[in-house]
């Protein structure tokens, strides 16, 4: 039996995600978690086989969450399962040590598919995730300027251009409103841009948003 642990801090989708997988013979969800702390804790008290994570979390990233898993758990497969397509952060997600990569619009059959195979000690990724992959390989290709971010101010930059304010972001990461407008500064910098306006441009030109 697959025991998974469902991360995501909206609740209709871990019920979503609970459903799907109870269909499924030889999973069960075992354990849910809304932000990075629930995490923490559900895979040390916990028997865990698999963890369903998602990016956008309260507090630290699920890329952060990542990490921290990796260092406790080096052997415990995490599968992310975003949101955000796989241009943006599959590549960050795949070196930083997830097993595979799904968006939220993967039909159910290939979800499960990908359950099984990271339980098993494989690595899932879709066509699309090995296309980026694909391209991140390939020798003598000039590096977009946004890989130069860190993972919290690459998340930042979306949200920006997707048109939220410093204070909306702030409230979605748990952050001050000071520390995003830091982010943002860097990001400015680092992209060499000059207001939100660019920035925008900037992440619909790299097809980051739409």
């Amino acid at each position: 039996m697959i025991r998974a642990l469902l991360a995501d801090d909206h609740r209709l989708v871990r019920e979503g995600l609970k459903q799907l997988l109870s269909e499924a013979p030889g999973i069960v969800v075992a354990a849910e978690a809304a932000n990075s702390q629930e995490v923490m804790e559900k895979i040390r008290t916990e028997e865990i086989d698999v963890v369903l994570l998602d990016i956008s979390m309260p507090g630290r990233s699920g890329l952060e969450v990542l990490k921290e898993l990796k260092r406790i758990k080096p052997s415990l497969p995490v599968l992310m399962v975003t949101m955000y397509p796989e241009k943006e952060y599959a590549v960050r997600a795949l070196k930083t040590g997830a097993a595979g990569y799904l968006t939220k619009s993967c039909a159910p059959d290939e979800l499960i598919t990908a359950v099984r195979r990271v339980t098993s000690g494989g690595r899932y990724v879709s066509p699309s995730v090995a296309e980026v992959l694909a391209v991140e390989l390939q020798e003598g290709v000039e590096k977009a300027r946004h890989e130069l971010l860190s993972n919290r101010e690459l998340q930042v930059m979306l949200m920006i251009a997707r048109g939220k304010t410093v204070g909306e972001i702030a409230v979605d990461m748990c952050l001050s409103a000071k520390t995003v407008s830091t982010y943002r500064a860097r990001i400015l910098e680092k992209l060499r841009l000059s207001n939100n306006a660019e920035i925008t441009r900037y992440a619909i030109k790299e097809g980051l948003v739409e």
